[in-house]
């Protein structure tokens, strides 16, 4: 439907047979009876008894949560309307796990129909119709379980379209392994306006993702008091009796030796990967995978106060006239930039850098000064999206011009980036090095600038998407390298980011390492592209032999 609800189609495929179920579920022994005493472990008792709109569970793997919640689910869908009953919607982050989910409840179903004297369905693999809010739609695989009361299980596909519309009881388990974390999160949310219950269940995939950020938001009171967070670590289980669950699901005899060595044998399967086994064991989120600027490095290196001048233009502002633009934009360099660039100290020698961008990310540009130290600082930052390159222009070389004992720059001399480099070597000298990025550049700077952050020798403002840019920085087969996945950027979330402010930090860490004597720059007199300070025989401008094309460009191409 058009408003983002799923619809089911009538027809069932088939049964699903009990062979075909995960070994997980096929082990779940005959005689087990999930209404007996004890079986359930205190933590699992003690994330049920939690009653909220949001309910999340940060958890460390192996802990019986999502067991527990298929228990749980499986009395609601069991019961009538009256005694609580309702629907439930599970979505996980693969197919195999909604299965697993399926067969739990369906082995749970079997004993509680019994104690009920009612009915239960097998396991039925049908098609659901989903229909995003743009009227796309497809058929999905998907799993029900459908009990005499009149509610059902059904087991859907981890995309957001498939959650927004529905009523009921809403499971989304590996929440933070999802191919559209946030999108998951904030469909589901959308259920609250009816009335709806969301279990979130995961353990973490690094700091920086929107699962982490959810528990955060909830812990500082964002949600409000109708949403709880629950911490279950792998220790916590062992004390609780795991171990021994697992002995009786796999007919072992318990013994303190088989215990300590079962547990010697999960912790030591992680080897030298220690970040990784906090993370997935002890619910401690580490920064990445394969991230290699830990996140306390980068808060030691972000100072609060600086600012990150932005200039964000819509997409029909080059069909104003260049004089319009170029008023536009010089206004905002009176308004922002000067009042920063006046700020700077004159006694410190300073770089400056780009990562040059036109539409889809971030040109990100600014100084960089080199302390008596050698610490080197960021005072400011400028952001331009979608912003022209005539624009660029004006923005970067009044930057440039206003820096205190100027000694060099980097630029990002890759693709589109080459010709503004290219035009602002010209304009200032041999000493702006202009970078071709690429994997080899990347393996001999990035390691640079990652030791500079563990050594705190550097500094630049306190803001979260450029956090967020520096953490993008992960190892790639033993290269430090920028992610391929883009971000939303915090500030506006119609925008993404690609590391661009991390990729501004390399080149200038790189030009504070590449440094040329200090330069009183002076620009030349302003005179169309493709001419020199020579004169022809008759005292006129002469165009050089080798830039005839360059000048030939039409208006929106020249510089």
């Amino acid at each position: 439907m058009a408003d983002g609800t799923v619809r089911p189609l009538s027809s069932t495929l088939r049964s699903v047979e009990w062979d075909e179920l995960p070994a997980s579920v096929r082990e779940v022994p005959d005689g087990f009876n999930p209404l007996a005493d004890g079986v359930l472990m205190a933590h699992q008792s003690a994330f049920l008894a939690i009653h909220a709109s949001i309910k999340v569970a940060s958890k460390g793997r192996r802990t019986g949560i999502t067991f527990a919640v298929a228990l749980d689910c499986t009395i609601k869908a069991a019961s009538r309307k009256s005694a609580g009953g309702d629907n439930i919607y599970y979505i996980g982050d693969t197919k195999e796990k909604g299965l697993e989910f399926v067969g739990y409840c369906a082995k749970f179903a079997r004993v509680i129909a019994q104690a009920q004297g009612t009915g239960v369905s097998s396991i039925e693999e049908f098609l659901f119709e989903d229909q995003d809010e743009n009227g796309h739609t497809r058929n999905i695989t998907s799993y029900r379980i459908r009990f005499a009361s009149g509610f059902q299980i059904t087991a859907l596909s981890s995309r957001p379209a498939n959650i927004r519309g529905l009523q009921g009881v809403v499971v989304i388990d590996e929440a933070a392994f999802h191919p559209d974390v946030q999108g998951v999160l904030d469909a589901a949310t959308a259920l609250l306006i009816w009335g709806g219950e969301i279990i979130i269940i995961s353990s973490h995939n690094g700091r920086n993702n929107p699962f982490n950020q959810l528990i955060k938001d909830i812990e500082e009171g964002r949600y409000g008091e109708d949403a709880k967070v629950f911490t279950v670590t792998f220790d916590d289980a062992v004390g609780n009796g795991i171990y021994e669950r697992v002995c009786m699901m796999k007919g072992w005899t318990p013994s303190a030796e088989g215990k300590a060595k079962w547990y010697a044998k999960i912790r030591n399967g992680y080897g030298t990967r220690k970040a990784a086994m906090r993370e997935e064991l002890d619910a401690i989120p580490r920064d990445g995978n394969g991230v290699c600027i830990p996140g306390v490095w980068i808060d030691q290196a972000m100072v609060p106060g600086r600012k990150v001048l932005r200039l964000a233009l819509d997409s029909d502002f080059t069909e104003k006239s260049m004089l319009e633009r170029e008023s536009y934009v010089e206004d905002w360099i009176q308004r922002y930039l000067k009042p920063e660039l006046a700020k700077l100290d004159p006694t410190l020698r300073h770089v400056f850098a780009q990562d040059w961008a036109r539409h889809r990310d971030f040109s990100i540009a600014g100084p960089v000064a080199i302390h008596q130290d050698m610490r080197r600082s960021v005072p400011f930052v400028i952001e331009m999206n979608n912003v022209p390159a005539r624009q660029q222009e004006q923005i970067v070389w009044t930057m440039i011009d206003g820096l205190p004992r100027r000694c060099g720059g980097a630029m990002d001399a890759t693709g589109s980036g080459e010709t503004f480099a290219e035009y602002t070597g010209d304009k200032y000298g041999a000493s702006v090095h202009q970078v071709k990025l690429s994997r080899n550049w990347y393996g001999t700077w990035m390691p640079k600038l990652i030791q500079a952050h563990e050594d705190a020798t550097i500094d630049y403002p306190a803001d979260a998407d450029l956090a967020n840019d520096v953490r993008a920085i992960e190892d790639v087969d033993g290269i430090p390298l920028i992610v391929a996945t883009r971000r939303k950027d915090l500030k506006d979330p119609d925008l993404y980011r690609h590391g661009d402010f991390a990729v501004f930090l390399v080149l200038a860490w790189f030009a504070t390492l590449n440094l040329s004597a200090e330069i009183a720059w002076d620009a030349l007199p302003k005179q169309p592209r493709g001419f020199d300070n020579l004169t022809d025989d008759n005292g006129g401008m002469r165009m050089r032999a080798d830039d005839s094309a360059d000048f030939a460009l039409p208006e929106s191409k020249a510089w």
